[in-house]
């Protein structure tokens, strides 16, 4: 099938032992690339009751169709394996410079099993693959680490990913990083790779997959530069970046404050988009070939944290360090976002955990936690954390032991392990069908529902029906990852534009009723790999605080059980699963 070499590099970090696999061409037909190739491989190769952080658990890395070609959105490369954070499906995804050079060594797919017994890094090309000692690496930060493997294997043109100090001691929702300030954030994929005691991966090379029609790609690509160039929201991503949903957000009563028990920050012209452009320096920054350019390389202009630099921060950065944990200005999110960037660890979680934190220090349930608003105690915290030391120790395994260690199971925010994003269920309800049925624990990105919400397409507050909009995002946006297409296309890449890319790349006409199909598929296949783990319907709930704590003055946004469960059984329905949401043999209804 065209779009693909119909290779896959596996390499054994136990053994030291490196083949090359063929991948049956039936296998891209049903699922394509990106994430329906990775999910497939993962359903083959690994058990659901496998250790997270055994060698037996598997890193596949993926790349899509468009990844080598120039596409605007093609920039991302993904990472699934079984999650050290939840327990269960994960996958991650990165943008910057490393997808083209990833799919340009001629794979389509890099399984790696096994674990070393020393610190190792990997140079993968198009001529083959090398194993190197990486003990001078090892404890190194993420930006130096990333400067030193690249010069170590001393290609010219190759990219690099890498692991920082929290991936090595195996804190359970450390990062993936590449180029400095990208991360294949979410999950705790850089923790499997420390278990591995793998520091980092290094790629080169140029080769191209076969493309079915070139003309018809390149007069695709020039269409939809021309579409971008006319887009209000290519202009508002360019000009702000994420950071602008700040302000949105908390119009809305829907910017979590105070560990979510507000909706609005006192501070929010402090932490928004538009005090960033005016007090910092900010410069655009796209990753590779893309126009959109949302990444703000900020510049701190005054006080104590002045000249730091960073690419960011970004909106779900804000919300969780700035918003949750009541921080004044942005200048001090900018100095946590670049320590957890430093020290390799979601930014998300860790927000999400310091807040989680503040609330037991502030109940009597531990000592020695930080407070509301002080940036310098989070950072100590941080640091605590990835050196497993004191209150760190217990943070460092994640938010269901630290909530059940410190008695606060009741009040912890997260869905199967995993913190949700800054947009609260309680106001904009189909988020909360999102955050329980996503199959890697609260996710916003699988179907990122809260653009129809806030903008008017769906009513935030409905529920009978809100299901069947849900899934036509879900499906499509499904599609999006076997291309890894970034999600800020969306706007731009409707149903017929994906089913004219696809033919394309691969030369195989699918119909949009055939790609809902394959999208069903691609979601059935993780649900059947999460019930694999144990997962059942009792999981695909929200935290009990979202149904018992009401937001707003009048206490005006809620969201109780009834809704939710009718929202997941209309869901399930959708799917083709059974009230349990449990697939049928063979899978759901595509």
């Amino acid at each position: 099938m065209d779009g693909f070499f119909g290779q896959l590099l596996r390499i054994d970090l136990t053994t030291g032992s490196i083949s090359v696999e063929p991948i049956e061409e039936q296998v891209f037909h049903d699922y394509l690339g990106g994430k329906g190739l990775g999910t497939y491989l993962l359903l083959r190769e690994i058990p659901g009751d496998v250790d997270p952080l055994s060698p037996a658990n598997k890193l596949i890395f993926v790349t899509g169709q468009a990844s080598d070609t120039g596409h605007p959105a093609a920039s991302r490369y993904g990472v699934i394996s079984k999650s050290p954070q939840t327990g269960i499906y994960a996958e991650s995804y990165s943008g910057g410079h490393v997808a083209p050079v990833m799919k340009g060594t001629g794979y389509d797919a890099v399984i790696i099993q096994g674990a070393s017994t020393e610190p190792v890094y990997l140079v993968i090309t198009e001529d083959g693959v090398r194993l190197e000692n990486a003990a001078s690496l090892w404890g190194l930060e993420s930006y130096e680490a990333e400067d030193r493997i690249k010069a170590q294997a001393g290609l010219k043109n190759a990219q690099a990913l890498v692991i920082g100090p929290a991936g090595e001691r195996l804190v359970r929702f450390a990062c993936i990083k590449n180029n400095y300030w990208r991360s294949a954030g979410r999950t705790g994929m850089g923790t499997v790779m420390g278990s591995k005691k793998l520091k980092g991966i290094v790629f080169s090379g140029k080769r191209k997959a076969a493309v079915h029609d070139p003309e018809r790609v390149k007069a695709l690509i020039k269409d939809l530069r021309r579409i971008g160039r006319d887009s209000g929201g290519v202009k508002a991503y360019f000009n702000y970046g994420t950071p602008m949903m700040v302000s949105m957000l908390n119009e809305v009563h829907s910017f979590p404050t105070r560990y979510w028990k507000q909706g609005r920050s006192p501070w929010v012209n402090t932490l928004s988009a538009e005090y960033m452009n005016d007090q910092m320096k900010v410069k655009s920054r796209a990753c590779k070939g893309c126009f959109i350019a949302c990444g703000k390389l900020t510049e701190v202009l005054q006080g104590k944290y002045r000249g730091l630099t960073i690419e960011g921060p970004e909106y779900e950065t804000i919300y969780a360090l700035g918003g949750l944990c009541c921080l004044e200005t942005l200048e001090e999110v900018v100095y946590l976002n670049d320590l957890c960037d430093r020290l390799g660890i979601d930014t998300m979680t860790a927000g999400n955990l310091a807040a989680l934190t503040i609330e037991a220090g502030l109940q009597g349930r531990i000592s020695g936690a930080p407070g509301y608003g002080d940036a310098e105690g989070i950072a100590k915290l941080i640091h605590s954390i990835v050196k497993r030391e004191g209150l760190g120790a217990v943070l460092a395994e994640g938010i269901k032991t630290a909530a059940s260690r410190w008695g606060m199971s009741d009040q912890a925010i997260h869905v199967k392990g995993m913190e949700p994003a800054g947009y609260d269920p309680r106001v904009l309800k189909g988020m909360g069908l999102a955050y329980a049925t996503s199959d890697r624990g609260a996710c916003h990105l699988r179907a990122t529902f809260y653009k129809p919400e806030l903008s008017g397409i769906i009513d935030p507050k409905q529920i009978k029906g809100k299901a069947e909009l849900f899934v036509d995002y879900e499906d499509r946006l499904a599609i999006f990852d076997t291309f890894i297409f970034c999600r800020f296309y969306r706007d731009l890449l409707e149903w017929e534009a994906l089913q004219e890319l696809i033919e394309a790349f691969t030369g195989r006409a699918y119909t949009r009723g055939e790609l809902k199909d394959m999208a069903n598929r691609i979601i059935t296949l993780t649900r059947t790999f999460n019930l694999s783990c144990g997962i059942t319907r009792a999981d695909d709930t929200l935290p009990p605080r979202f149904f018992k704590e009401p937001l707003g003055e009048h206490g005006e946004h809620s969201i109780n059980r009834e809704e939710l469960d009718q929202m997941v059984s209309e869901y399930y329905a959708l799917r083709g699963w059974d009230e349990k949401g449990v697939p049928p043999p063979g899978g759901g209804s595509g």
